[in-house]
């Protein structure tokens, strides 16, 4: 039998940004995350699944938004007769210098239809949290701090804007410290502009990612090819999203 989504209530998480946002964190079998019936993703083909993990090969891969959505649930945002529902708008490789997230492009406008379709199930549903994570695709593109400055700051001002959550908490954060290091004088305006962005809101905050380790820092190899130091590994995501969510109880509680 179908589930009538129409039915719930839904706390809404924007999930949006490239690859380290989408989820490519490796890592081991254990401990893995337990799917449950109070937390669910709406894809980016506006279908709606219980949300997981995913196995690739012989490791778990895992993205922040999971842990980050535990600590919601046991910290006693979501509460009783309401579900979570993160929509997964991220999409690897990808930024605003190559047209994918100014406001006439294509994983923009899909953002805001999935937004759109998320509300418009139930008009109990409510946005609760913007979580971005992107930068590493318009650093390899020589953005300028400028450049990225104001496309950012466009996009979370048009989304709290276009559905009148002003106080909506906007997270980013830093790339994997592994990669940018060793592409410093390309990320260092672009991470710049993102911390800045996150600042110039009462209800934004910026996450540093000292001592996350990339997936081959964590497991000296990588199944995505090559040499994988841009991709924070599973374990790294997880304290990422712990990371994220103490972001967001600082706003809560500001």
């Amino acid at each position: 039998m179908l589930k009538d989504f129409s039915k719930e209530h839904y706390d809404i998480i924007i999930q949006a940004g490239q690859s380290n946002s989408e989820g490519c964190g490796l890592g081991k079998t254990d401990l893995p995350y337990v799917p449950n019936d109070r937390v669910w993703y709406m894809n980016g083909d506006f279908t709606i699944s219980c949300a997981c993990e995913l196995v690739n090969g012989n490791e778990i891969q895992s993205t922040y938004v999971l842990e980050f959505a535990r600590l919601y649930m046991e910290k006693g945002y979501l509460t009783d007769g309401r579900k979570l529902l993160i929509l997964r708008a991220s999409v690897g490789g990808t930024g605003f210098a190559d047209h994918h997230w100014g406001e006439n492009d294509d994983l923009y406008l899909r953002m805001i239809d999935m937004i759109q379709t998320a509300l418009s199930l139930n008009s109990e549903n409510k946005l609760v949290a913007f979580l971005w994570h992107q930068g590493e695709a318009d650093a390899v593109f020589n953005a300028s701090y400028n450049e990225h400055y104001e496309n950012l700051k466009r996009l979370v001002s048009s989304v709290k804007e276009k559905f009148n959550v002003p106080n909506l908490p906007f997270i980013a954060g830093d790339f994997a410290h592994q990669w940018k290091n060793e592409n410093i004088e390309i990320c260092t305006p672009v991470v710049n502009a993102i911390r800045d962005v996150c600042n110039s809101y009462s209800s934004g905050r910026f996450v540093e990612t000292d001592g996350l380790l990339s997936n081959v820092q964590e497991l000296n190899y990588s199944i995505f090819g090559g040499n994988d130091t841009i991709h924070f590994s599973r374990k790294s995501t997880y304290i990422l999203g712990q990371r994220y969510f103490k972001a967001f109880e600082d706003i809560q509680n500001t």
